[in-house]
Parts: C-alpha cells; sequence; structure tokens
C-alpha cells in the first residue's frame, strides 16, 4: 500500500465557528501524525462560509505548530491569485520556522467565483501565466547568487518542494514538462483521472526534483465500524457538493437518514458522478477499495478526504483508514 495523506477542508460546520475549525485541523493533524500518514495539506478557497482555510499560509503554520514530523503543506495555492514573490515569501518563511516538513502544491483556477477574483484584484487572464510563474516561483526558493539584486528573503536556498495540481490534462502536461511531482483531484473531478495519470508518466522528463514520475490520486475516503453507517456520515459531503450545484455557499451539515429526501434527481446524478471514486464503508470495504485504486491508478501516494461531521467520528474515519491501508509511523519519515 503506498502512503496516505490527507487533505483537510477546514470546515466549519453549524456546530463550530471558523477557530474551532482551525483548531480541528490542527487536533487531526497531531492524531494522523501519530497514525504514520505522511503529509497534510490544506487548500486555498475563497467568499466559503464553510471553509476556513483561505489565509493558507497562516493555516499551514497553525497546523505546523502544533506537529512535529508530518509534512504541511498547500494542496493547494492557487497562484493565478498571487504574485510568485510573495508566495516564495511566505514559504520560504515556514520553511525557516518548519524546517524541511513544507511542501507547496500550486494550482491554476482561481479556487473562487469572479466576484471574489475581481475582490482579490487580480485579472482573469492570469491563469495564461501559469507555467511561467511556477518556473519563477521555482528560482526564488534555489540559493542567491553572487550579486543577485533581487531576492526572496528569507526563501532563498530552502528548496521547498513544489508540486502540480491538476483536475484536468493541462496540469498533467505541466508537471510532466517540469519534471514534478503531481497531484489528480479525482476526489471532485474523477472523469480524467486515468487519461491524466497516462499522460504525466507517459511524458515525464526528469529533472534535479525527480528521476522518475511521482503520482498523487485524491480520493473522498470514510470509514466507520459498518457501511451503514459510513453511508450516513458520507450525506454530509454529498449535501455540500449538492448545495455547490445549487450555488449555496453553506456551513456543513450534520448527516441525515435519508439523502433522497435533500436532493433532486438531477443534483443526485451530478453530485454522484463528481464523487464516483469515493470509498466509503467499513474497514473491510475501505481495505478492497484502496487495493482496488492503487491496483488501476498504480498511484505512488493517495490522498484522502474524510469529510465527517463529528470531529471525533472524524478522527475515529483517519485510525480506521489507518488500520484498513496498515499504517505505521515509518510512513512520515520520507521527504517526497
Amino acid at each position: 500500500m503506498p502512503p496516505l495523506s490527507i487533505l483537510e477542508l477546514a470546515r466549519v460546520t453549524e456546530d463550530t465557528d471558523a477557530k474551532g475549525a482551525l483548531d480541528n485541523a490542527r487536533d487531526l493533524a497531531r492524531h494522523a501524525e501519530g497514525l504514520g500518514y505522511r503529509r497534510i495539506w490544506v487548500a486555498e478557497h475563497h467568499n466559503m462560509r464553510g471553509i476556513a482555510s483561505a489565509a493558507t499560509s497562516v493555516v499551514i503554520a497553525h497546523i505546523a505548530g502544533g506537529t512535529s514530523t508530518i509534512r504541511v503543506g498547500a494542496g493547494g495555492i492557487m497562484l493565478p491569485n498571487h504574485a510568485p514573490y510573495i508566495i516564495a515569501e511566505q514559504f520560504g518563511t515556514l520553511a525557516r520556522l518548519y524546517g524541511d516538513r513544507i511542501d507547496l502544491g500550486l494550482g491554476r483556477a482561481p479556487g473562487t467565483d469572479q466576484m471574489t477574483l475581481r475582490a482579490i484584484r487580480r485579472p482573469p487572464e492570469a491563469a495564461e501565466n501559469f507555467p511561467e510563474d511556477v518556473i519563477e516561483l521555482q528560482a526564488y526558493f534555489e540559493p542567491a547568487a553572487e550579486g543577485q539584486r533581487l531576492e526572496a528573503v528569507p526563501a532563498a536556498g530552502t528548496r521547498v518542494p513544489l508540486w502540480i495540481l491538476g483536475s484536468s490534462h493541462f496540469g498533467a502536461m505541466l508537471a510532466a514538462e517540469l519534471g514534478l511531482p503531481y497531484a489528480f483531484a479525482s476526489h471532485f473531478a474523477p472523469d480524467l483521472l486515468l487519461p491524466a495519470l497516462d499522460i504525466y508518466r507517459s511524458r515525464f522528463k526528469p529533472s534535479a526534483t525527480l528521476e522518475r514520475p511521482y503520482a498523487m490520486v485524491g480520493v473522498n475516503i470514510i470509514a466507520a465500524d459498518s457501511d451503514e453507517e459510513a453511508r450516513r456520515l458520507f450525506t454530509t459531503q454529498q449535501m455540500s457538493f449538492a448545495g455547490i450545484r445549487r450555488g449555496a455557499r453553506s456551513l456543513a451539515k450534520p448527516p441525515i437518514d435519508d439523502i433522497d429526501s435533500f436532493w433532486t434527481p438531477e443534483e443526485k446524478a451530478v453530485v454522484e458522478r463528481m464523487l464516483a471514486r469515493s470509498i466509503v464503508g467499513s474497514v473491510q470495504t475501505v481495505r478492497r477499495g484502496l487495493d482496488d485504486l492503487v491496483g488501476e491508478t498504480g498511484a505512488d501516494e493517495i490522498m484522502l478526504v474524510s469529510d465527517v461531521y463529528d470531529h471525533a467520528k472524524r478522527l475515529k474515519s483517519i485510525a480506521l483508514i489507518a488500520e484498513a491501508a496498515g499504517l505505521t509511523v515509518d510512513a512520515t519519515s520520507a521527504v517526497l
């Protein structure tokens, strides 16, 4: 079984506020660290009441400050929203504070709507410069040359690892061209997973970063004592995705007994397609699902989303998934 990692959504629920969500994220990271998860990432989302990770680098510092061995990073920073120089300063600072535990995953999408994009003061066409911005950012993490007039302080020399994130062919091609590790978001965009992995591996060019391709696959996993209980917990995430479909940015909702009473047939079809690769069930069901996923994709690493409403039950889900995967604490020792 490849290493397991976690994408932390910093969910604000109907029973918590933003501080509660962030403290829960830190607590979950400590829990995952003890179970042998390799890394925990948070994502940049804006203008979403139910997600508290908009100031992504600040959230990473909060989590890293409460842990000691697990890797902590961005999954990801939406680079078109920022000047690469500023991101280098932020993540260089994190690397100076927390050593070689910081990852920087980079996405091309804005992570928000057009109205919020205008508030960020970044033009929509900024995404067209994504490949050049990645290369520029990478250079800021290299040691400063003699006489270099522009230096990203204190980033120079930290060589923070960069990842390319994607849900389409574009990210796969860019990661392959630059010889960087690649993470595919099949936890919400499963349709292009296999073609994207094929493109990444077939076009990969070895680099100073990687000699061979390294592919991470994102997947929703919820584990509980029984399949029935896990499916009930899963309704929280199903309702969140239905809310996105409705254009509603609500707080996370507690699970319900009958999801079909919540959504329309059209919403059900759309959400089930987006969540098609989810693994939901008991330890035995999750183990079979993980084996099938790894066998189909050849994933080098699995990054899971376990979007459970109740914090204690989410901690239990993470523990049961670790049991299903046979994790050990040694999984946190690798750099990649």
